[in-house]
């Protein structure tokens, strides 16, 4: 049996990259953690911000793999001399991906206040109207 996709509708042709950037999307299993925003902040700009409290700068990692930003965090170990009564600040490891579009690319990132901010533009192709000739056969 065929799997049905959007992508195998006749008038969509060549959009089969789009299918498999849907199921990298479904598969990405990000959970809850860390909560973040997305944020439209002009015409072609974007910003992801993530509540990473309590990561220093050098446990944030912040990737581009083939359309796919992937962020990930993970804090060094302190050690076993503090006793927590009670611990409720998380303190694991995490990784979270976005798909971008293509002519989406990351701006900067910048860790302010607990808060990772990353800036994305977009950069649109200009429109081209092309003619094709017709040959005689």
């Amino acid at each position: 049996m065929t799997k049905a996709t959007f992508a195998s509708h006749p008038y969509l042709l060549g959009f089969e990259q789009l299918d498999r950037l849907m199921e990298r999307t479904q598969k990405s299993g990000n959970e809850g953690y860390p909560p973040y925003n997305i944020e439209q902040k002009g015409d072609a700009s974007y910003r992801i911000t993530l509540a990473v409290a309590g990561f220093a700068e050098a446990e944030l990692q912040i990737t581009l793999e083939d359309a796919q930003l992937v962020i990930r965090g993970r804090q060094a170990d302190v050690g076993d001399e503090r006793v927590f009564l009670h611990r409720g600040i998380a303190a694991r490891q995490f990784q979270r991906s976005f798909v971008l579009a293509d002519g989406v690319e990351v701006a900067g990132a910048v860790l302010e206040n607990g808060l990772l901010h990353i800036d994305l533009e977009r950069h649109l192709p200009e429109t081209v109207v092309q003619t094709i000739e017709i040959k005689k056969g």
